[in-house]
């Protein structure tokens, strides 16, 4: 295979990647990983180096796209921010003693179980109640709909998002993920935000956690400029599309989006995992 067709399989991928990452707040990483891994044999430290830029790309190309229309929850993500990256540091520090196959595989089995209780959920979490944590630190907000106007919703277990999200940090810190699905599952699921916010406020959120994984990944020479440069532009063209659909899709067919991603990981996990690459 010349350079040429590399490039261009590459892009196009990565293309895929940031629009389904930017759709399902996944981070480009998602599909990104397994097509260097699987696909071209790339080796798996480049690979994630690479996803990290992806993941930077499509933060800050869909992100700031969500934020203008206003469907991220800005506060929220910050908020939420604090305890990816002390669970990040965390993580990092844990990675010196534990064995990253085994929470690999760990990792992947819990996410095919999350796609399970996704398919099950058949609501939005219309008419929340919003906990008293949640309206003294005003994480409620309002989203726009595809027919015009917008729509006011509140949140709930603020502590317990908190603590996924604690969770999420730790593993980005050891296996070098952006871990969107863990801060997915934690708005959507947990704190019982709109899965639109949810997604959106994740893509926001997890520029942060890739900016602090990417940095170690330069230190160590594992970003190799041939490779992330295509997966950036392809990347961030691909989440500037994600952005302008997302306004006009229904929710049922970004859950199912967002559980074909979350299978797409979990595969991905078990078999490093399994095969001794992390």
């Amino acid at each position: 295979m010349t350079i040429l067709t590399f490039t261009i399989i590459l892009l196009i991928g990565a293309y895929c990647a940031g629009l389904l990452g930017s759709l399902t707040g996944l981070g480009g990483g998602v599909v990104v990983i397994p097509l260097l891994t699987l696909a071209f044999g790339v080796d798996f430290h480049y690979a994630i180096g690479a996803a990290l830029v992806a993941s930077i790309s499509t933060s800050s190309g869909s992100g700031s796209a969500y934020v203008k229309e206003g469907v991220t929850n800005i506060r929220l993500g910050m908020f939420l921010e604090i305890a990816t990256t002390i669970g990040a540091v965390g993580g990092a520090v844990a990675a010196l003693w534990l064995q990253t196959n085994t929470i690999a595989v760990i990792y992947g089995l819990v996410l095919v179980l999350t796609v399970v209780m996704q398919l099950r959920r058949k609501s939005d979490h219309d008419g929340v109640v919003g906990s008293p944590a949640a309206r003294r630190l005003r994480l409620y907000g309002t989203y726009p709909l595809k027919t015009g106007g917008t729509k006011s919703y509140q949140l709930r277990n603020v502590g317990g998002g908190f603590a996924t999200m604690l969770g999420a940090g730790v593993l980005s810190g050891i296996l070098g993920i952006g871990s969107g699905v863990l801060k997915v599952i934690a708005m959507d699921g947990i704190m019982k935000v709109p899965f639109k916010v949810s997604t959106t406020t994740s893509n926001f959120m997890i520029g942060v956690t890739a900016c602090a994984s990417a940095v170690v990944y330069i230190q160590r020479g594992y970003i190799e400029p041939g490779i992330a440069f295509p997966v950036m532009v392809g990347v961030l063209g691909g989440a500037l599309t994600g952005a302008r659909l997302l306004k006009r899709m229904e929710v049922k067919v970004l859950r199912w989006m967002f559980c074909g991603a979350i299978l797409l990981v979990a595969m991905n996990m078990i078999y490093n995992g399994l095969t001794g690459k992390f």
